[in-house]
């Protein structure tokens, strides 16, 4: 491998307007990142693919995926196309011998999540998944703080994300109301506000749900109507590995969101995080107080802080920061646990979540 790790990237593509995630997330990410280079960038047709190649400073444009993942310049296949397209994508990149970024949620279903993870430990590959919230200062510094008993034994926690509802969508979004495709509340809200949770408190063991589609129809630029399966209103709660009971509200409202708080009370004090957007995106704000002192602000340590000086806020944060704490695993030197198994843990607790909405029953993690 070269001294910096050459990036691949299907699914960043020059638009009029930037509204995708791999053009305004990944690519100033990897701009950000010494260790890094985006090398090649992938897309459906010659044309854009070179317009966006131009566009990102990417050396490569590519319109086939196959000649990309089996370029020896390219180290690392980056997958941020729609839901649907992951599998196909992730699987050829494997069958290539590289290790693979894709961005969550890995499936549409868990078995593609299952089979894609299995493909990377059988080909023993190493694997990224964009979870990152897991990546975030703040989210780093509270997993810290409770794992060192800052706020003693966790009795409780409560997580909110109620976020803005796209009642209308043009093509490039409209396909999520379909709830098959898996791209929706439940599993991109839902799932990245879950997973930041656990990874500040660990793994549920035990959950009774609800799941529900309480706004039915989407319109379309032109205003005509689509019907919507997707989830937008889930409830859980559910008892941790530790004990802790936890109840979880995420939501997607016309108007007026509260956007993303999460309240963790133990023994000897409480924690507490919110932003205004999304925990994985921050910037989050922490605050703590022990016993009867009031609640401060607690500013985050630089020590989890690993991206340099001017990476860009916003989008490209934390996926700046997951890309620098996975650069040694990457390489094949060290370990980055923010992987295609985890991605897989997640889809299970997103399918124990429908599974007990449907059922009416509590649904143990373990089974």
């Amino acid at each position: 491998m070269a001294d910096k790790i050459r990036v691949g990237i299907v699914g960043a593509t020059v638009t009029q307007g930037g509204s995708g995630w791999g053009q305004n997330a990944h690519v100033p990410a990897l701009k950000a990142l010494p260790s890094y280079e985006l090398k090649a960038v992938c897309t459906a047709h010659e044309d854009t693919a070179k317009a966006s190649a131009a566009a990102f400073g990417a050396e490569r444009a590519f319109h086939r995926f196959s000649d990309m993942a089996a370029h020896p310049e390219v180290d690392l296949i980056v997958v941020c196309v729609r839901v649907p397209g992951h599998r196909e994508l992730v699987v050829a990149g494997l069958q290539a011998g590289k290790p693979v970024f894709c961005e969550w949620p890995l499936g549409a279903n868990l078995a593609e999540a299952e089979e894609m993870a299995g493909l990377a430990r059988q080909r023993s590959l190493p694997t990224m998944v964009g979870l990152q919230g897991r990546s975030d200062p703040t989210i780093l510094y509270a997993r810290d703080l409770v794992q060192q008993g800052y706020i003693g034994e966790v009795l409780t926690a409560s997580l909110s994300t109620v976020a803005q509802a796209q009642l209308q969508r043009g093509p490039g979004r409209i396909w999520q109301g379909v709830r098959a495709n898996g791209a929706n509340t439940l599993t991109i809200a839902g799932g990245h506000a879950i997973d930041t949770m656990c990874a500040v408190l660990g793994e549920l063991a035990e959950l009774a749900a609800r799941v529900s589609t309480r706004i039915p129809e989407w319109r379309t630029l032109e205003g005509k109507p689509v019907p919507v399966d997707s989830p937008d209103s889930i409830s859980v709660v559910g008892r941790m590995a530790s004990g802790a009971e936890v109840s979880i509200n995420v939501a997607a409202v016309p108007s007026h969101p509260s956007g993303n708080r999460l309240e963790i009370y133990g023994r000897d004090g409480a924690l507490v995080i919110r932003a205004n957007g999304a925990l994985s995106l921050g910037p989050n704000q922490l605050h703590a107080g022990r016993g009867k002192e009031s609640m401060v602000a607690m500013p985050v340590p630089a020590k989890y802080k690993f991206t340099p000086e001017g990476t860009p806020a916003g989008q490209p944060y934390n996926v700046a920061q997951a890309y620098a704490r996975a650069a040694d695993a990457v390489r094949g030197g060290g370990a980055f646990d923010v992987d295609f198994n985890l991605a897989v843990r997640r889809h299970k607790l997103i399918d124990a979540i429908e599974r007990s909405s449907a059922t009416g029953r509590a649904v143990r993690l373990d089974q």
